[in-house]
C-alpha cells in the first residue's frame, strides 16, 4: 500500500474517478500496475505536482522528464502501459516520445535489432509491405 497526496494521486484520472467513487478512506488497486512501476509513476506525479505549484520553467521540467525516461527498455515499456491504464496524458505522451525518438530515422531492420524484434514476414511479405508503402519512403 502507497499513500499519496489526493491532489498527486488524482494526477491519474483513473484514480481520481475511483476516488470520486468510493472516498479517500479506501484504498484505489490497482492491479495492471507493479509496485516498481507505481513507484516511478508516483515519483513523475510528485515532481510534476511539485512543478506546478512552484511555476517551475520549462526548460527545467524538460530536463527532468529527459532523465526520468533514462530507463531500460522493459521499465519505458510498462511506464507506458501504466500512463495509459491511469489515464496520465503528460507521462504517457513522454514515453511514446521516447520511443518515437529512438525509431525516427531508423530502418525496420535497425528497430528490430534496437528493439530486439523478430522478423516473421517471409522475403515476399516483405517486399509486398515495402510496395505498399513506398509512399513514405519518398522525401
Amino acid at each position: 500500500i502507497f499513500e499519496v497526496e489526493k491532489e498527486v494521486a488524482c494526477r491519474s484520472v483513473t484514480v481520481k474517478n475511483m476516488v470520486e467513487d468510493t472516498g479517500l478512506d479506501t484504498p484505489v488497486p490497482l492491479p495492471m500496475v507493479d509496485s516498481k512501476i507505481l513507484i516511478k509513476v508516483i515519483e513523475y506525479c510528485k515532481y510534476h505536482h511539485r512543478a506546478e505549484q512552484e511555476s517551475l520553467p520549462e526548460d527545467e521540467k524538460n530536463v527532468w522528464d529527459k532523465d526520468f525516461v533514462k530507463v531500460d527498455d522493459e521499465t519505458l515499456f510498462n511506464l507506458i502501459l501504466a500512463a495509459n491504464y491511469l489515464d496520465i496524458k503528460s507521462l504517457l505522451d513522454l514515453t511514446c516520445k521516447t520511443v518515437a525518438d529512438e525509431i525516427k530515422g531508423k530502418t525496420p531492420e535497425e528497430i528490430r535489432i534496437r528493439f530486439n524484434i523478430k522478423n516473421d514476414f517471409t522475403p515476399e511479405e516483405e517486399e509486398e509491405v515495402k510496395r505498399e508503402n513506398a509512399w513514405c519512403e519518398e522525401r
